[in-house]
């Protein structure tokens, strides 16, 4: 049996990056993954030349110099810009809240009458807020909290804002200027070609084995290597021992049209509570409704997207970041750092509510400790 120095378990962006920087260093690694393709939860699929995201929007930015140098090593990125747009019973909003938002909510033209309208509507929250729909009417008042985030975040988390934590919506950004780039980013793009052909580069010249359960075949597979990267949810590897740990997943009813235009944004939130998707993905916006040779494409993949209680069996997406699931994730990681021989990385891995460049980040810190500059 040939021994490795290195199993790395997920073929998504951390597993991807620590095995090239393991073999850059001179090590040997095998990659598993359950799934029968590479590139994990940012797996692009070719279907009528338009790179559809299988598992969700994925838009990479970030203001780290040193993470855009690193990934864009292995793709050319596009100048694709994140402009949602909000759809609230028929009426569009441009997001995040800018002065286009606020001169459709109240009719204000000058960056002073909106600040008059936010402000008066801020004073209904008058102490520290205590849950989600508090701090969000406290940032942005009561009308646009009703309209453009009540319906829509209790969708995407399945709990009542009154329920949900104050630090999730922090996340929004709140600009008195006509700018819609959603990510305040200095680096934002679309790998050109998609995001698995980025994988794949990554993963030039080391072997991966697809269709491979690492937990059905752990001690088989463990017995082939010196150390484990594991980057799948930390509590299946302990078996569940010590409870089930939460996720939030998301599903998608995804068609081919035969039209060329379908809502001429790559993302279009429904944020109101009758409807029962989240939001509408429209896959060609992200690389301009061009093919690779900048032809114009006849059709066009929408995705909708819902948001669903994760339960074992589904595909877990991001962590639910409350104090019941912190604490169990802090008893885990106790029995994670006394495995010696395995590194716990990545979203699932960590537990963590990570964006792509923060796993970039991570993972390069963790091989420079594990595999030396």
């Amino acid at each position: 049996m040939k021994k490795f120095d290195y199993l790395v378990v997920g073929s998504g962006l951390y597993g991807a990056i620590f095995a090239h920087e393991a073999k850059a260093h001179g090590k040997s690694v095998l990659v598993v993954d359950k799934r029968p393709n590479i590139a994990g939860n940012i797996y692009t699929e070719k279907i009528e030349d338009i790179n559809v995201h299988k598992y969700g929007a994925h838009i990479f930015h970030t203001n780290n110099k040193k993470v855009w140098n690193y990934i864009t090593q292995f793709a050319e990125f596009n100048r694709f810009t994140n402009s949602p747009v909000a759809n609230y019973k028929g009426e569009l909003y441009s997001l995040p809240f800018n002065m286009y938002t606020f001169n459709k909510m109240w009719g204000v033209v000058t960056p002073e009458e909106a600040t008059e309208k936010i402000e008066e509507q801020r004073r209904e929250i008058t102490g520290n807020p205590q849950n989600l729909e508090e701090q969000a009417i406290s940032l942005v008042g009561r009308d646009i909290y009703e309209k453009l985030i009540k319906g829509y975040t209790e969708k995407q988390w399945g709990r009542d804002c009154k329920d949900l934590p104050t630090f999730i919506i922090k996340r929004l950004p709140v600009r008195l200027t006509f700018d819609n780039n959603y990510f305040n980013a200095l680096y934002q793009g679309i790998p050109i070609g998609g995001y698995t052909k980025m994988i794949a580069n990554l993963l030039d010249g080391i072997e991966v084995r697809l269709d491979t359960d690492y937990l059905e075949h752990k001690s088989e597979l463990d017995a082939m290597a010196d150390k484990i990267v594991s980057t799948g949810p930390i509590d299946a590897y302990f078996g569940y021992k010590l409870g089930t740990l939460e996720y939030r997943s998301v599903r998608f009813e995804t068609e081919t049209l035969d039209k060329s235009n379908f809502q001429g944004n790559a993302a279009v939130n429904y944020t109101d509570s009758e409807t029962p998707w989240t939001r509408i993905i429209e896959h060609k916006w992200f690389e301009f409704g061009k093919d690779e040779n900048g032809n114009d494409l006849p059709k066009t993949i929408i995705s909708r997207e819902y948001s669903s209680e994760w339960k074992p069996g589904d595909e877990p997406y991001y962590p639910v970041n409350d104090a019941k699931n912190g604490l169990l994730y802090s008893e885990y990681k106790k029995l994670a750092e006394a495995e010696d021989k395995v590194i716990f990385g990545g979203r699932l891995g960590e537990y963590k509510y990570y964006d792509m460049d923060q796993v970039i980040a991570a993972v390069l810190d963790k091989c420079e400790k594990e595999l030396g500059e």
